[in-house]
Parts: C-alpha cells; structure tokens; sequence
C-alpha cells in the first residue's frame, strides 16, 4: 500500500474490500475513504455475517474515513436498504444490494469532496462519537465456526439456512457428515422431505438433503477440510491396496475444493435415494431445483441457477437436454434466465480439478458448453432471448450472446475474457459470435485487455441488446412483457424467415463447424500441451493462491497433440454441411415451412439443423 500511494501519488484512496488496516504512512497524507459493509455505528470484520444470521430486517453501507482504529472515522455516507425475509447469501448479498449502497455512498463523498463542500466548512463528516448516540450498530467479534455451528437435534431449518448462507461463498459451516468433517454451502428449504435431524434422507442433481428438527435442507455443496489422504479409511477400495483406476467415482473429495455434496462423500452416500425433479415441474414448494422450465402466454422460460454461475460437463449436457425439450413445445419464444445472481461463469474449474485428468475433463466440458451453444445458435423454430439477471464472465458470457436478443440489468458486470486462466483461448464459438455483436476490432479488444464490461457499456458497444429495471423483479417483468409481445407480433413468421436466411448465409460464409474447430484445437493446446499455464493459473484459482497443507502438487499433463487427420476430417465435414445447405436448397425448405402454422417443421430441421449438429457431434465423438 505504501509503495503504490508513493508511486502514484493520489488526491484520494477509496478502499472497497479492505482485510487489513491502511498504514499510517498512507492515510496521514492522502485522504483514504473505506467502504463498511454495515450500519452507521457497525464495526469488525463480518458485518454481513451477524446481519444475515440474526435475521437483520435492514442493513446499509457507510463510508468511512480512515483512522487508527478499524472502521472507526468519521462517516462520509451512509446508505440503507432492506433485507429479504428469505435470507440472502452473504456473497449474494455483497454482489446486490451492498455493491448498489457503496456505489451511491462512495459518489456522494466525492462529490462532496470535488464541490469544496467539505473544505470549506460548509458541511463536515460525522464522528462516530456523534452517530453512536442514535446509530443502531455496534462494534462486533470476528464471527467463528463456534458461532456458526449448527446442532441438528435443535436448530430450526430457518436457523440452520441462515448459518449456512452467512458463510457462504466463504468460509462455510464446518460440520460432520457421515463420518467426514466438511465445509458446508448452498443452503435450501425442503417442504416435503421429512426424516431424522442430521440423516441425509435424498441426493439429486449433486445435492444431498438433511433432516432437520421440523423438516429438512438441501446442501447443494460441500469442502472436505481434511488432509485429502484421510478419506482412505472409509473408502473400500483405497483399503484394499488397489488403485483409484478401479473406483467408478468420476471425482474424489480434495480438501479445499468447493465440490457438488455428493461427489465428495461419493461412496459413502450407498442406499440414499435419488429424488429427481423434472424440469417442468411446478413451482409449487420449497425445493432444491437448478433448473426450471414454465410456460406462459407462448413464451418458455428456462432457468439455470448453477452454484456461482459454474458450469460442469454434467450440468451443461442437462441444461442442453433441457433446451431442446423447450424448444420442442408450442412455444414462440423461449427466455433463457440464467440464475439470479449470476448468468454463467462458464466451464467448472472446481470439477476440473478435483477429476482424475483435469486435462481430459477440460475438454470434455469445454466441448459440452460448446454442444449447447450450438443448439441455441441453430434453433430455427423459436426466437431465442437471454435475459442476464446476474453477472456473467468467460465462456457464460458468450453463451448469451448464442440467443437472438440479450437483454440486462443495470448493475451487472460481464467479463467476456479467457485470458486471464493463463492464456486459455476460449471456446463457445465465439469466435463468430463476438464479432458479429461489437466487430472484430472489439471483440479483440474485449478478449486481450481482460477488462470487466458494466452492463451501460456493453450496451453502447453492442454486447447485449437493452438495459432496464431497478431489481431483479422489475428486470423479470419487463422482459416478460418483451417476450409476450414479441411472441404475438404480427411479424413473427418473417422474423423467424429473416433469422433462419442469416444463419444460412452466414454459414455459407464460413461454417459453425470451422469456428469449432479451429477454437478447439487451441484449446486443445492449452488443455494437453506442452506449456501448464491454465493448469496452474486453475489451481491457483481453485485453491486462492496457495494449495493446502498436504496436497501434492500435480505434475503437468502429458503432452498429446491432436491427430491432424481429425481435423482435415472437420473441415471436410464442414465444407459438406455448408454444401447441402446451400441458400437454394434452404429457400425451397424455408418456403413450405413457411405455410405451417406454428412455426415448428420438422422439414427445416432435417433440412439443415439435424444435418450439421449430428455431423459435429460424431466427429467430435469420434476426436475425443
């Protein structure tokens, strides 16, 4: 801190996320404004966690001055806002209605500072003596795992939700399940499910559901906080001798990797039933569900809500096969939502790193990711819309751009960028996405600079479509009031003709198959190749900088190059796909498609779609 304000010189320090006290040396000589996650009057390191666990109705932001004590200046800004019943997560509620109070109150402040307001007498910050003779905050302890444990024989399922989500994404409530000390995340209400307090009564899609005292939580993700060798003593095969090459497990609990609950307890879940929940299923109850599809006035909505926008093998291949059940409805319009709080961050590095051939499992999720984005390019019979709810960065943020409309909220922040998980190229096609958006001059811009993109700025560059609403709810209705308009206007059918005549010509142009291609073998050169970067960069992301005590450091992947004829075949392929649907051959299709009513032949389909998707898909079968 000290060598920057040196080097740089300031006329202010604005601190957003500190975790250590600014230096003498700095604040003695250059105003520095802190940003306090809380109440005026409210001091100590886990301000959110004591507002989200003591079910706090309202909480707020302050900016503070620098002084020798932590949090302890004079106030500059204070901002309030209410809490939902439903508790947030502590992540959650960083990313939302805090990130929104800092913004108001850190503008506020220099204002004042830029008008000569607080120079000049005319108005002066708050000492914290004056605001503690009415603030309702208070200086509070570090909260620790004693305070967030939780005793299944007498915690309410209120109570153990907000433990859980206080802690989470960080550090999360340690507790014991089925023998094994685990770091718990992903809180949420079952309504139905009934069974002992602290037994796991069902798993579905990676999630476990525990019993409580008046009924019972889904934890969607667990952390193995011991030595990652210890899980030897209660697993069958380790005891044996025999290597893990024998174990049907895709994944082994690593400690300090933030994994699905039941791919760290793994075979220790035998005999607990799968609950599935199909996708259409009504919203009817309290529930774990990732993704949801509902249907309303023409319109399909399809929600993802995967834990911090991460995206595995797994998860992609569902959220896929959920698509194309929606895109085989009597719909017009389908809505892709994303999760609340984020879009998609892309592949799933925790997955990743935690598989047996992190380079293996790279390519097989990279090219999952790219299977569904390739079925939301190549839909012909509805318009497609991504609404962004939540933040949205790497490979999650070209998904968006797979929809014919995208749409978001003011306040989220995209980060179309690759480069920084140590020079990986990307895929999701958006080597012909991107460009087609912003123009290949900022599109190279976006993907080399690594910058984050404010949701106004990708509107004036052309990154999404429109901006709106004040919160989520309002986004929600706007978009759907969008959707149903489009979905009855007049103009629908020429829409659809105009849209599958541009998907034509562009393939004609240059193939979907070769952006693939030459996207993957990069890829392939980062996932298999000589350099490590993305293994390291992965690890330091998994692990935040620094692995556990006791985790051996993987050595790099062997190198394999990919077979060359693979390639030739590829583009052999491709040049046959564009061939076949060639602008004649798709207007003599387009045109009897054109006379049915609901806009779904499946003409069209075996005239071009199926053709090109099944030709990728067995080449890339084939390749891995």
């Amino acid at each position: 801190m000290i060598e920057a304000a040196e080097r740089h010189a300031p006329n202010l320090i604005i601190a957003p996320m500190l975790k250590i006290a600014i230096p003498t040396e700095v604040c003695s000589r250059t105003r520095c404004l802190i940003v306090h996650p809380g109440v005026k009057g409210d001091r100590g390191p886990s301000s959110l966690d004591w507002a989200i666990s003591n079910d706090e109705r309202a909480w707020g932001v302050t900016i503070l001055e620098a002084a020798e004590d932590f949090d302890a200046g004079p106030i500059w800004a204070s901002y309030e806002f209410a809490l939902d019943a439903d508790p947030p997560t502590k992540s959650g509620l960083y990313r939302g209605p805090v990130t929104d109070a800092a913004l108001s109150g850190v503008l506020e402040a220099i204002k004042r500072i830029e008008t000569g307001e607080a120079q000049s007498g005319g108005w002066r910050p708050e000492p914290l003596s004056e605001a503690m003779s009415y603030a309702r905050g208070r200086l509070r302890p570090p909260m620790k795992q004693a305070d967030r444990a939780i005793d299944w024989t007498r915690d309410s399922t209120a109570t153990i939700i907000r433990k859980v989500r206080a802690a989470d994404s960080a550090p999360g409530v340690l507790s014991v399940l089925l023998g094994m000390d685990c770091f718990l995340y992903g809180a949420h209400e079952e309504d139905r499910l009934r069974g002992s307090p602290g037994h796991i009564l069902a798993r579905r899609d990676g999630a476990i559901c525990v019993g409580a005292i008046d009924g019972a939580v889904w934890i969607s993700h667990l952390k193995a906080k011991n030595d990652p060798n210890e899980h030897r003593e209660i697993c069958s095969i380790a005891r044996t001798g025999a290597g893990c090459g024998l174990c049907a497990e895709d994944l082994c609990p690593v400690a300090g990797v933030k994994l699905p609950a039941t791919h760290v307890l793994g075979p220790l879940l035998h005999g607990v039933p799968e609950k599935p929940l199909p996708i259409d299923a009504p919203v009817d109850h309290r529930t774990f569900r990732e993704i949801v599809y509902r249907e309303e006035d023409k319109v399909g909505y399809l929600s993802f809500d995967f834990y911090n926008g991460a995206m595995s093998t797994t998860q992609c291949q569902r959220l896929r096969d959920a698509f194309i059940y929606a895109r085989s409805r009597p719909t017009r319009v389908i809505v892709l939502l994303g999760g609340r709080d984020f879009w998609s961050n892309g592949i799933h590095l925790n997955v990743i790193e935690a598989s047996a051939d992190p380079a293996e499992e790279s390519w097989r999720n990279i090219n999952a990711m790219d299977d569904l984005v390739h079925e939301i390019i190549n839909t012909m019979s509805h318009i497609v819309i991504a609404g962004i709810r939540g933040n949205a960065g790497a490979g999650g943020a070209m998904l968006a751009l797979a929809a014919d409309q995208v749409f978001a909220r003011p306040n989220v922040v995209l980060n179309p960028h690759y480069r920084g998980m140590g020079e990986l190229y990307g895929s999701e096609y958006w080597t012909y996405l991107l460009p087609k958006r912003v123009g290949q001059a900022k599109a190279l811009e976006l993907t080399q600079n690594c910058q984050p993109l404010g949701a106004r700025t990708a509107l004036e560059i052309g990154f999404v479509d429109d901006v709106f609403g004040e919160n989520v709810e309002s986004f929600e209705e706007e978009l759907k009031l969008h959707a149903i308009r489009l979905a009855n206007a007049p103009e629908y059918k020429s829409r659809i003709l105009e849209k599958f005549n541009r998907r034509l010509e562009d393939d004609s142009a240059k193939p979907l198959a070769h952006y693939r291609a030459e996207e993957l073998e990069r890829m392939w050169a980062n996932f298999h190749g000589p350099d490590p970067a993305y293994h390291e960069a992965r690890r330091r992301f998994v692990f935040k900088g620094g692995l556990p005590a006791g985790l051996a450091v993987k050595s790099p992947p062997p190198t394999r190059n990919r077979p060359s004829e693979t390639m030739r075949e590829i583009n052999s392929a491709a040049s046959e796909v564009a061939r076949q649907a060639s602008p004649r051959r798709g207007a003599e299709t387009i045109s009897a498609w054109a006379l049915e009513e609901d806009c779904r032949s499946p003409n069209m389909t075996k005239a071009w779609v199926s053709l090109l998707q099944t030709t990728i898909q067995r080449i890339f079968a084939a390749a891995r």
